[in-house]
């Protein structure tokens, strides 16, 4: 399955959101030319998301002039000031990846204030090469006691678990939405459109678990 084949099949199903992987060490990676025209396949059917980790200047400059992506998401080691110029550099809504294994980690987002959206995914083993599509997993739970900006939750999401992970952290107030990549995929960078279809439907027929008020 290409990668226009993929986005039609998403695009398909109701996806919001299309993710662009600018990272070499991912499976999922595409250059600034062929995103362009990937781009302009999508325009006007969803928002087009530019996935970067520690990107230079030139890399960024060359994404938003010939992509114009809708959101910059930093996935790397990028500071809170760096994201703010980034912002502001590129007129574009931007979204900070957090890795989270533990509660402290969570404790992050405080230096993000900038970023219009966070996304949560699990944190990357020692020995990855890569710092998220990885299908890890983290404990969902520890997000209900976390003060958040708007977040979208990530990290080993399937059809089989994204209605469970809904229902966990759904009644957050600032939960926007889940991402996917690795697990609608039938091998590394292989999108598989039954496994879409099924993770799509799955998700928007989730409901958050009701938490009742303990007085």
């Amino acid at each position: 399955m290409n990668a226009v084949e993929s986005l039609d099949a998403a695009l398909a199903c109701g996806a919001d959101m299309i993710g662009l992987v600018f990272f070499p060490r991912s499976p999922r990676h595409v250059s600034v030319a062929a995103a362009k025209g990937l781009r302009q396949h999508v325009r006007g059917r969803a928002e087009v998301v530019a996935l970067t980790v520690d990107a230079d200047d030139a890399l960024i400059d060359a994404i938003c002039a010939e992509v114009r992506p809708d959101w910059l998401q930093l996935h790397g080691q990028e500071s809170g000031g760096r994201l703010a110029a980034l912002r502001a550099r590129c007129r574009v809504r931007s979204m900070k990846a957090l890795g989270i294994a533990a509660a402290a980690d969570l404790a992050a987002a405080a230096a993000f204030t900038a970023a219009d959206r966070l996304l949560l995914d699990a944190k990357p083993p020692q020995d990855a090469t890569r710092p998220g599509g990885n299908g890890a997993r983290f404990d969902w739970r520890l997000i209900a006691a976390a003060e958040l900006p708007p977040f979208m939750l990530s990290g080993g999401l399937t059809a089989a678990n994204v209605a469970e992970a809904i229902a966990e952290v759904g009644g957050h107030g600032s939960f926007v939405g889940v991402d996917v990549s690795s697990g609608v995929e039938a091998a590394p960078g292989v999108k598989d459109p039954v496994l879409i279809e099924a993770f799509i439907r799955a998700a928007r027929s989730a409901r958050p678990m009701r938490k009742d008020k303990v007085a």
